[in-house]
């Protein structure tokens, strides 16, 4: 049955090739939105907070401030509509899931920024 999954998944999804960021790192995603016949595309830009599954059902979640309030978003990475994503800045942390930064405000929720 596992291989069976496996099959199914590399045959029928349609891979992208994304930079690799991991929880912690500071990313733009443009992904693509369709109002009626329109189609447009915009952009979220935050932080990641985790990387969650593996193969087709792989998403990541990602946190920003719009004004005082905290909104998160959680993309499948193999989304149709997702057009390209850019690291901004590489962040340290020492955690896979950091939703410690959930209750963090001010200069507390910064994250320290690793120079390659």
């Amino acid at each position: 049955m596992d291989s069976l999954m496996n099959f199914v998944e590399n045959e029928f999804v349609p891979k992208k090739e994304f930079p690799k960021f991991s929880a912690g790192d500071t990313i733009t995603v443009y992904y693509e939105i369709k109002e009626g016949e329109k189609k447009r595309t915009q952009f979220f830009k935050g932080v990641v907070i985790q990387r969650k599954g593996s193969g087709a059902t792989e998403t990541f979640t990602i946190r920003k401030m719009s004004g005082t309030i905290g909104v998160e978003r959680i993309f499948p990475v193999h989304m149709p509509a997702l057009q390209k994503i850019e690291i901004n800045k590489k962040g340290k942390v020492r955690r896979a899931r950091i939703f410690y930064f959930r209750e963090l405000t001010g200069k507390k929720a910064r994250i320290k920024e690793v120079r390659s």
